[in-house]
C-alpha cells in the first residue's frame, strides 16, 4: 500500500460526543429579605435514574435495607402505634420507613404527611412525592411551612404546618434547607456509563470489534465513499467487499474485556457515593479479607444512618426507636487478634461470623 497522509485522516461519526466533566462551583442557599422556597426540579430525572440503573438502585436499596431491615426495639405502646401505620393503605411501618430512606437518598429529601388521632398521637405516615413538595422558609432561613404543589392549573398549593410533615434529609450541609441527592455526585458517572453501555450494546448486536480503517488514498471523496459503504455494511449486517489494497482494517487494540472493565469501574462509583461496599449489594466474588474489611467499614456507614433516622423520629414525632443491627464482626476480629499473639491484624481465615442465638 502507498504511504497514507495522516493529515487527511477522517473520523467516523459514532454519535458519541465526549462531554466536559469538569466540576462547576457550588454555593449554599442564600438568605432573602422575604420568605423563600426550595423546589425539587430534578426529581423526575433522578427517579428515572434510580429505576433504570440497576447498580445505582442496588446500592441505594442496600443502604435503606441495612438501616431499617432488621426491625427495631421500642416500648409496647410505641410498637402498637407503629403496627397500625398503613402508609398509602397497605404498607407496614417498616415499608414506610424504607421508602422514605430510599427517596431521601435519591432526591435528597423525602416527605410524609403526619396523620394524628384526636389525642395527637401519630396514627399514620402517608408518603408524599418529593417532586411535588416545596420547603418555605422566612428571611432568616427558618422553616415556615411545607407546600404540596398542585398540578392543576389555577389550583392553589396545599399548605402544611411544619408539624404536619415528617421530613427526612440526606447530607444537609451549611445553611441549606434541603438535603443532597446521592445522584448529584454521580451525574457524570451516569453519562459515561450509559455511553459505554450503549456502545457495547451496538458492538455486541453487530458482532463487531472496534478497528481502524486504513485507506490507500487521501482523497476526501473516496474516503467518504468507503466510510459510507463500511457503515451501511455494518448497519445491514452485510459483508463489505472492496477492491484489493483499497482499504485495510486493523484491530484498534481495545479488547472486549477492557470495555467491560471500564463499565465495571464506572459502576463502582455508585457504591462509593452510597458508602456501600460492592460486596454488600452484589454477588461478585471477593477475597475473605477484603470482604471482612468492607463489612467492618460499612458498619459505621449504616450505623450513622440508623442513628440519624432514630433522631429524626424522636425530634419530629416524639417516637423513640432503636433500630436493630446485623451481627458485628468486630468481636470476632478482636478474638482473632488475641489468638494471634504479637499481631495487630486479624487473619481472615480465622474469623467466622456467628449469628445471635447460634453456635
Amino acid at each position: 500500500m502507498t504511504e497514507f497522509d495522516l493529515g487527511a485522516a477522517q473520523t467516523t461519526d459514532l454519535n458519541n460526543q465526549v462531554d466536559d466533566y469538569s466540576v462547576s462551583s457550588q454555593t449554599p442557599d442564600e438568605e432573602s429579605t422575604t420568605e423563600t422556597w426550595y423546589d425539587f426540579p430534578d426529581s423526575n430525572e433522578y427517579l428515572g435514574y434510580y429505576k433504570k440503573i440497576p447498580e445505582l438502585k442496588k446500592a441505594i436499596d442496600a443502604l435503606a435495607t441495612w438501616t431499617v431491615g432488621k426491625g427495631w426495639k421500642a416500648s409496647t405502646s410505641e410498637r402498637l402505634l407503629l403496627d397500625n401505620w398503613v402508609g398509602l393503605g397497605k404498607d407496614s411501618a417498616q415499608q414506610i420507613l424504607w421508602n422514605l430512606q430510599v427517596m431521601s437518598k435519591v432526591m435528597g429529601d423525602s416527605f410524609a404527611e403526619v396523620i394524628r388521632g384526636k389525642d395527637g398521637t401519630v396514627i399514620n405516615l402517608k408518603p408524599l412525592y418529593t417532586g411535588n413538595m416545596r420547603i418555605v422558609v422566612d428571611k432568616n432561613g427558618l422553616l415556615l411551612r411545607y407546600e404540596q404543589r398542585s398540578n392543576v392549573e389555577g389550583k392553589a398549593n396545599h399548605k402544611f404546618k411544619t408539624t404536619d410533615i415528617f421530613h427526612v434529609t440526606c447530607d444537609r450541609i451549611a445553611n441549606e434547607i434541603h438535603g443532597t441527592s446521592i445522584i448529584e455526585a454521580c451525574k457524570w458517572v451516569i453519562d459515561a456509563r450509559n455511553e459505554a453501555m450503549t456502545d457495547e450494546r451496538k458492538i455486541k448486536h453487530r458482532e463487531l470489534s472496534l478497528g481502524i480503517l486504513y485507506v490507500d488514498t487521501s482523497n476526501t471523496t473516496k474516503i467518504n465513499a468507503i466510510k459510507t459503504q463500511y457503515a451501511n455494511a455494518i448497519k445491514n449486517g452485510e459483508l463489505l467487499v472492496l477492491p484489493k489494497d483499497t482499504a485495510e482494517i486493523k484491530d484498534s487494540g481495545v479488547r472486549p474485556q477492557d470495555r467491560i472493565q471500564w463499565i465495571s469501574y464506572l459502576e463502582g462509583f455508585f457504591y462509593q457515593a452510597c458508602g456501600v461496599p460492592r460486596i454488600i449489594a452484589t454477588s461478585e466474588n471477593f477475597t475473605e479479607a477484603s470482604s471482612k474489611i468492607g463489612y467492618l467499614t460499612y458498619e459505621i456507614v449504616y450505623g450513622r444512618q440508623q442513628a440519624e433516622l432514630e433522631d429524626t423520629l424522636w425530634n419530629q414525632l416524639a417516637i423513640r426507636l432503636k433500630f436493630n443491627r446485623p451481627p458485628s464482626l468486630m468481636d470476632n476480629v478482636q478474638d482473632t487478634e488475641a489468638k494471634n499473639t504479637g499481631q495487630t491484624n486479624f487473619q481472615p481465615q480465622d474469623t467466622q461470623l456467628t449469628l445471635e442465638g447460634t453456635e
